[in-house]
């Protein structure tokens, strides 16, 4: 299902690198990175994938989570057909609220967040422990250059 949902991602794609592919393999590293037993990784992974599917530009639109989360309703009888309906919901409000909740109290949700805030420094902006929602999130915000190789790892893993 990841490499069907990776290349729906990609069909009609025109916004570049900031939010695009490299920035969805970053996400879906950073989620793996944080997960612990309790955490869904199959959401976390499609969350890397579909958070920015549906941006109109690379810097005001503040609407692109909500916009995500309708368009993913869509999918929910083909590319999304396999998930429960619990981790398509998971899935849908992870993707609607990532640019405008700091935090639900739902693990799966919550590291879909802090992967992407993980990768906060391909445009200057370093993440502060105290905007990630879990804290594992927090602690590599605090410890981002310590833990370079574990970021590394876990890339040529996936």
């Amino acid at each position: 299902m990841i490499e069907q949902i990776k290349e729906f991602a990609k069909q009609g794609w025109e916004l570049g690198e900031c939010h695009g592919m490299p920035h969805w393999e970053r996400v879906e590293r950073n989620g793996l990175l944080l997960a612990t037993e309790e955490v869904n990784t199959t959401v976390v992974r499609l969350f890397a994938y579909l958070h920015d599917k549906w941006r109109i530009d690379n810097w005001e639109d503040l609407e692109h989570g909500k916009r995500a989360a309708e368009n993913i309703l869509k999918l929910r009888g083909t590319l999304l057909a396999r998930l429960k309906d619990e981790e398509f919901e998971q899935l849908r409000k992870a993707c609607e609220l990532h640019t405008v909740c700091h935090r639900t109290g739902d693990i799966t949700i919550d590291t879909c967040f802090d992967a992407d805030r993980l990768d906060l420094p391909r445009v200057g902006i370093l993440p502060r422990p105290s905007k990630m929602a879990t804290e594992r999130g927090a602690y590599y915000a605090a410890n981002m250059h310590r833990y370079r190789k574990d970021f590394k790892e876990i890339e040529t893993s996936i």
